[in-house]
């Protein structure tokens, strides 16, 4: 998600939720995304994670990003959407996994533990590294700099 802002655009990220993740920010945040369902189309399951992550449904002119591939080699499929949300206001889904490790305790977390607006040049800072390159063709369709 993106928004305008005189001659720049800001884009929505997500913090991983969960104790991995806790203290890390620069270079932990990514866009909301999440895996497709067997048969499952790509647009409608990136709608789909969206909701799941954000608590938000997304309906509207998405543009088809350029995929780019993770460290681990997984393939990030993404649509940009101009919209403008609270951030402060999403709400994830839950997982669970046994914390602390060997524990025995099972524990849940929200997915996503929060949301924040950035202008493309922080976003850099702030994004999963391999996925800065979506930062930059948003920012070229948008201001063809």
């Amino acid at each position: 998600m993106f928004r305008r802002k005189k001659d720049h655009p800001e884009v929505l990220l997500v913090h991983p939720g969960g104790p991995f993740w806790k203290n890390k920010d620069e270079g932990s945040w990514t866009i909301p995304k999440g895996e497709t369902n067997d048969g499952e189309e790509l647009l409608p399951a990136a709608i789909r994670e969206f909701h799941e992550e954000t608590g938000i449904l997304l309906s509207g002119d998405f543009i088809e990003l350029t995929p780019v591939k993770q460290k681990s080699g997984k393939l990030v499929y993404a649509w940009a959407l101009e919209g403008d949300i609270i951030a402060d206001e999403i709400k994830s889904n839950n997982f669970e996994i046994e914390w602390p490790t060997r524990s025995g305790k099972i524990q849940s977390f929200p997915e996503i533990d929060k949301a924040a607006w950035y202008d493309v040049k922080t976003a850099k800072e702030k994004i999963n590294a391999a996925q800065a390159a979506l930062l930059d063709e948003l920012n070229e369709l948008l201001f063809r700099r």
